[in-house]
């Protein structure tokens, strides 16, 4: 009975420090949010307090060896204290401005395409191959999803034609990568510069380089009933785009694709030691060659997002902007897992949507919060807060003896 109380004793005791930092990210969290809109406290006592507490949780569980989300705790306490102050000195007016319920709703706008691009990021690295080609595969998606909904007369037809050229370039550089062993860097930008090429000449050949003809097919929204004509949920939640939903059902279905099952483990072997999986039967060059395409395909969906989703059914040249690259960001801020990228997505679009707002106090504040993704994804890489590991075997071609 020993023997089995302690392995159960250390795996509580291992959880508790993490349990404990998690929490105290969720209250830094909420020390900004008891200010916002719909609760708008304006008695600084509960940041300060909140955001304390949260600190304190953090200290503890960095002095207890968990020290990536111990300092991330640390960090959501000190902004979370800060930005509620700041919010409690703001007049009402302007904070139901900034903070209205539809804020919600716009930062899974801006987060979709980004949770698209990190996922499919994420599978191909996770099997040992680095995929910086996601912005030409989601601009592939982008177009090709617009003109098979115009062409095809439904959505559904555009989803599947983004899908086909997201997974045609993928396959493009699996071929270079993994067959021919090119630098996976170089092959990933010639991939984007292909896809900018590529779009920007069928654009112009198909459309004559006119816009979108109006009424093209787009994904619907789903509206939720009971919720989509409450006060707040209604405006955040209760009305969103289907591929919204399609990104947030994505990220725990690859969760569990990939740390539950067989499939999941092969992949991860071929990306920590291709020698070993290859030594008890696993083809490591199909499992590369078929992460590659669904990462493909994954980015693709972001881009058909841009096009017949959020965007209306519309297209312009290189209209995903570096979103592929901001993908990749999100992917290492997550540390190559689904949640983590999925978090760091939606942070990348929250700073997007409110920089949109921010102007009602000044530009200046606007321009931070658009930069302060891309200052954390930094810290994070750099191991501030943490090392960010990527998969053993990333970016190694396999020889097959």
């Amino acid at each position: 009975m020993t023997n089995h109380a302690q392995p159960l004793q250390e795996t509580h005791w291992a959880f508790q420090p993490k349990a404990i930092a998690v929490a105290g990210s969720i209250l830094g969290l909420v020390a900004f949010w008891s200010a916002l809109p719909p609760f708008t406290v304006r008695s600084p006592l509960v940041p300060i307090l909140v955001g304390v507490l949260g600190i304190a949780a953090g200290l503890w569980a960095v002095t207890r060896g968990t020290r990536r989300l111990g300092w991330g705790a640390i960090a959501s306490g000190v902004i979370g204290l800060g930005l509620g102050l700041l919010a409690t000195r703001s007049s009402s007016g302007n904070l139901h401005v900034v903070f209205a319920a539809d804020l919600v709703a716009q930062v899974f706008v801006f987060a979709t395409p980004l949770t698209f691009g990190a996922l499919g990021g994420m599978v191909s690295e996770r099997s040992g191959v680095v995929n910086v080609g996601l912005e030409g595969m989601m601009l592939m998606g982008a177009f090709w999803g617009v003109y098979g909904a115009d062409k095809g007369g439904s959505w559904v037809v555009g989803i599947l034609a983004a899908l086909a050229a997201g997974g045609l370039f993928a396959l493009l550089h699996a071929y270079w990568s993994i067959h021919l062993r090119a630098n996976q860097i170089v092959s990933g930008m010639a991939i984007n510069f292909l896809a900018l090429g590529v779009t920007g000449y069928f654009f112009e050949q198909l459309y004559g380089n006119q816009n979108i003809p109006a009424g093209v097919s787009t994904v619907p929204n789903v509206a939720i009933p009971g919720i989509d004509h409450m006060a707040y949920l209604g405006p955040a939640i209760g009305d969103l785009n289907l591929l919204i939903w399609v990104g947030i059902a994505f990220v725990p279905l690859s969760y569990v694709i990939l740390f539950k099952t067989p499939i999941g483990l092969r992949v991860r072997a071929c990306g920590e030691h291709p020698r070993a999986a290859d030594t008890v039967g696993i083809n490591v060059y199909a499992v590369r060659y078929a992460a590659v395409v669904v990462s493909g395909m994954l980015a693709a969906l972001g881009g058909a997002f841009l096009s017949i989703g959020f965007g209306g059914g519309s297209f312009t040249e290189n209209m995903t902007e570096g979103r592929g690259f901001i993908a990749l960001a999100a992917m290492i801020f997550g540390n190559w897992r689904p949640f983590g990228a999925w978090g760091a997505a939606l942070l990348f679009g929250f700073s997007t949507a409110l920089a949109y707002r921010l102007p009602v106090y000044s530009s200046s504040a606007a321009t931070l919060f658009q930069v302060l993704p891309y200052v954390l994804t930094l810290i994070a890489v750099a191991g501030v807060i943490g090392r960010s590991v990527p998969p053993a075997a990333d970016g190694q071609p396999y020889v097959k003896q």
